[in-house]
Parts: C-alpha cells; structure tokens; sequence
C-alpha cells in the first residue's frame, strides 16, 4: 500500500512540475513572438519611411528626354516644363544629327525656345538662375556632338 500512494504524489508531481514548465515555456514562446513582431513592424515602418523619401526625391527631379541629365525642381513649375521641352527638342535634333536646315520644324522649334530662354532667365532669381544654366549648358552639350 505504501508502494502504491508513493508511487501516486511522484506522479502528481511529476505532472505538476511538468505542467509548470510547459506554462513558462508557452509564455516565453509568446514573448519571444511578440519581440519579433515588434521588431518586424519597426523594420517595415522603416522601409516604408524610406520608400516614400525615394519617391519624393525622385519625383522632385524631372528626367529629361537626354540620357544623363535630370532636371532640378524649381520654384516655378513652368521652368522644368521649360527645360523638359527643350531637352526633347535636343533629342531629336541628336536623331537629326544636328542638321536643322533640312527640317523647318526643327529650326522652328529652336527659334521658339531660344526666345523663350530669354523670358525664363528674366523672372528667375540668382540660385535658380544659376541652375537653369548649368541644365541647359548640359543639354548643349549633348547636342554638340551632333553637328
């Protein structure tokens, strides 16, 4: 009898200490989840946050119809509109391999936004007048090659 109630409580406590165990367990495996989760939605809010700084950045710059060149954002919107055509006038001058003579619209369209330059220029202060140049001196510069 004594054999058979001791055997009974090294069960029981067996069980209860096995039981407590597999709670402590289950609370750590639950701690450690929450962890990762946290540091997941932290990593991903990151991504985010830098995901749209890129987008901004970007669409901040206008791409140009020249490879290489991109043009600045400026105060008046009408100016990288400026810029953007010119350049796509500069393309196709390249494609025409610089010879205006032999397409009027081409010589029509230079003559256009040479007088246009000059009114953009006027209502530009120094800074942006000074980065409009430096864009439109690289957008020459490509088409140089092609006389």
């Amino acid at each position: 009898m004594k054999k058979v109630i001791l055997s009974v409580f090294v069960a029981g406590s067996l069980l209860a200490t096995s039981c407590k165990q597999a709670k402590e367990a289950k609370e750590e495996v639950k701690e450690t989840t929450e962890a990762v989760v946290e540091k997941t939605e932290e990593a991903a809010k990151t991504v985010v946050e830098e995901t749209k700084e890129a987008v901004e950045e970007t669409t901040k710059a206008i791409e140009s119809a020249i490879e290489g060149i991109t043009i600045p954002e400026f105060k008046d919107p009408k100016v990288g509109e400026y810029l953007k055509e010119y350049s796509e006038y500069a393309k196709k001058y390249i494609d025409a391999g610089g010879d205006v003579v032999k397409n009027v619209d081409l010589a029509k369209t230079g003559t256009e936004l040479a007088a246009k330059t000059k009114d953009i220029l006027a209502g530009l202060d120094e800074e942006s007048a000074k980065k409009f140049n430096s864009v439109l001196t690289a957008i020459q510069s490509k088409m140089a090659p092609a006389k």
